[in-house]
């Protein structure tokens, strides 16, 4: 049986001999990502809104001055997703006043997001809260560096979404999807099926909580028929540049609509 790999090298070179890239755009990219995964409900960015990007490496995506509360600023936004969706929204709405931070730290797991929560997150008071958590919570169980379980994830994202709730009782939140992309260095087929149960329990979780789901993964499968995988990303988890465009247009499309 052939492993999902060649499928995905295959699929590039069949659609690349049919012509078909140029008849691709990244919008119907997004446009077909979220048909896949249909939005129940979406959030309204009002004036004078609070917006904060949690997670792990793929948030942070180098920020710098971590220790500062720094809202709207180039360097304390990273150069990922994040930043290019702030850009995006503070450039299409400067009547609004919008405060923009992310706050998210490589390598975390929903654990250590709970360990930093008041620093990080209710001591901010977002009005609007993006979550990316779970890739690691599954990666680093393959090194034997962490023993948790999907029973754990849900349980510590539950938990941590309670807690929110009771503090910023009308924040707005949004919970995106896990990814792996294969083919691609760390994301081999060995990930799967467990892998797909993280991804599943994000969903489960956006739909119990009432909040937008961001579907990253759809976006980059579908992705992959424009370009190679390794065009997305470097390591089947870090976005590249192109990546992280992906992902600020489609976080922007799934949160606003």
């Amino acid at each position: 049986m052939e492993d999902q790999s060649t499928n995905n090298r295959r699929r590039f070179i069949r659609n690349a001999s049919l012509g078909t890239l140029a008849a691709i755009s990244i919008p119907e990219i997004v446009s077909a990502a979220l048909a896949a995964a249909p939005i129940a409900k979406r959030v309204n960015i009002e004036k004078d809104d609070i917006i904060l990007f949690q997670g792990d490496s793929i948030t942070d995506a180098g920020r710098g001055n971590r220790d500062a509360r720094l809202a709207n600023n180039t360097g304390a936004l990273g150069n990922g997703y994040a930043f290019m969706a702030a850009s995006q929204l503070l450039l299409k709405n400067p009547d609004k006043n919008l405060q923009i931070y992310n706050k998210g730290v490589s390598g975390n797991k929903v654990y250590q997001l709970a360990d930093r929560w008041d620093a990080d997150t209710l001591a901010i008071k977002p009005t609007v809260l993006s979550i990316h958590i779970g890739v690691n919570d599954y990666w680093h169980t393959l090194n034997g560096s962490y023993k948790g379980t999907i029973d754990n994830y849900i349980a510590d994202y539950k938990k941590l979404l309670d807690r929110t709730k009771a503090a910023l009782p009308n924040v707005k939140l949004i919970i995106c999807e896990p990814f792996g992309v294969l083919d691609v260095r760390a994301v081999t087929k060995d990930w799967y099926p467990t892998f797909d149960l993280f991804k599943k329990a994000a969903k489960d979780i956006a739909a119990e909580y009432n909040a937008p789901f961001v579907p990253y993964q759809a976006a980059f499968d579908k992705a992959i028929t424009l370009a190679p995988p390794s065009y997305w990303t470097g390591d089947g988890v870090h976005p590249s540049i192109a990546g992280a465009a992906l992902m600020a247009e489609t976080w922007l499309k799934a949160v606003k609509g």
